[in-house]
């Protein structure tokens, strides 16, 4: 794995300009799922989380 590996982006929607962007990130090192929204110069990035409020963990 290299250095620049570690965030898989898993999903993408929408511009960021116009419509706001949302991305799902994966830790590979971890299987922890992130969620970031950017929309014009504000953005935000917090952990999925499951039923039970832990996070939310990609089973490869």
């Amino acid at each position: 794995m290299g250095k620049n590996d570690r965030f898989q982006v898993v999903l993408t929607e929408g511009n960021g300009l116009t419509k706001p962007q949302t991305i799902v990130l994966m830790d590979t090192a971890t299987g922890v799922q992130y969620l970031f929204v950017q929309s014009g110069n504000g953005g935000g990035l917090c952990p999925l989380v499951d039923r039970e409020g832990g996070p939310l963990i990609w089973d490869v």
